[in-house]
């Protein structure tokens, strides 16, 4: 009885997957089968990415800019992920009617504002179930499928957040730039803008301050204290690639709140390893996110502090959430992830 009920299951599920996706020739045949086509979308503040595959490979990709709505707008939000979306369908040579599923990972999904109005843009130009969810979520999926481990996310905001064999889960950061977001480029900028200053008051020099005036386009230090304390504040995260430069030709300053940065970072996936496997329980740990991505230093001062509370904890990089999209939305369609 039970195999019969498993084969029925299985039959109802072909039947829904054939009323949902358009039909494919097989080469050579002249017969048509059914392709069910998946969407995965990295909704960032500086980026989006989009991955469109079948059950089993990735047929396109496309990449705009930040699609986070508290950052950018409904506008700007809605052209970078109706052009990511069609940059993936014109590659992947698929008709957007075709998709079944959409997985979205963005910050702030926990918000049900914020999910709706995702699934609503997305929605204008996919059909099929659209399911929204945090980026931690489809980054965690990206390097540990299904399976143990923490992620650690550092882009324009910062969160870390994992998951053990139990299926528990925790998280640390991420509670926006104001209060929280550690060894973010929002944080790194913000500390860059005041260690500047600090240093213009203690007579120390730094080439920081000059960085700060090049990228925002100023004359003194009176207007980076002005645009600082401005309202709303100043993108501080675009800050974070002459940061980098200043940091690289050997700036104390800069390189110091680098050095902060990578700190804070492994702190916050120290405050979840402790949840999650109280007792020094060897841990797996991926980072992902542009502040990771883009520096040296950030990623070896997050390595040595972990590992010096968690000497076997295995660190994994290049790690892509939009891959983590995609295998969730092929999971939700009745796919092996």
């Amino acid at each position: 009885m039970a195999e019969r009920g498993a084969g029925a299951a299985t039959i109802m599920r072909q039947i829904r997957a054939k009323r949902k996706t358009a039909p494919a020739r097989l080469p050579g045949c002249g017969k048509s089968t059914f392709v069910a086509y998946f969407l995965g979308i990295d909704g960032g503040g500086t980026k989006t990415d989009c991955a469109l595959g079948d059950g089993a490979s990735v047929l396109g990709r496309g990449r705009e800019a930040g699609s986070k709505l508290a950052r950018v707008g409904e506008a700007q939000a809605r052209a970078a992920l109706h052009g990511a979306i069609r940059q993936a369908a014109t590659q992947a040579g698929v008709d957007l009617k075709q998709i079944e599923r959409t997985c979205v990972g963005v910050a702030g999904a926990s918000r049900p504002e914020v999910m709706e109005a995702v699934r609503a843009l997305i929605a204008e130009l996919v059909p099929g179930e659209i399911e929204v969810v945090g980026d931690m979520q489809i980054a965690l999926e990206a390097a540990f499928p299904g399976a143990p481990g923490v992620v650690v996310i550092a882009g324009t905001g910062s969160i870390a957040y994992g998951r053990n064999e139990r299926g528990e889960t925790a998280r640390a950061g991420g509670w926006g730039s104001a209060i929280s977001d550690e060894g973010s480029g929002e944080w790194i900028g913000r500390k860059a803008a005041a260690a500047a200053l600090r240093a213009y008051d203690s007579g120390q020099s730094t080439a920081l301050i000059q960085c700060i005036l090049n990228s925002w386009r100023l004359a003194t230090r009176d207007d980076v204290a002005r645009i600082a304390n401005s309202f709303p504040p100043p993108d501080y995260s675009a800050l974070v690639p002459q940061i980098l430069a200043t940091a690289d030709a050997g700036d104390g300053t800069a390189r110091d709140v680098l050095l902060q940065a990578g700190t804070e970072l492994a702190h916050l996936a120290k405050l979840v390893t402790r949840r999650l496997w109280p007792g020094g329980h060897e841990a797996r740990v991926a980072v992902a996110g542009g502040v990771f991505r883009n520096s040296e230093l950030v990623r070896r001062v997050f390595s040595n502090a972990l590992r010096a509370e968690r000497p076997q904890a295995e660190i994994v990089e290049d790690v892509e959430p939009v891959l983590g999209a995609l295998a969730l939305a092929r999971r939700g369609g009745g796919e092996s992830a």
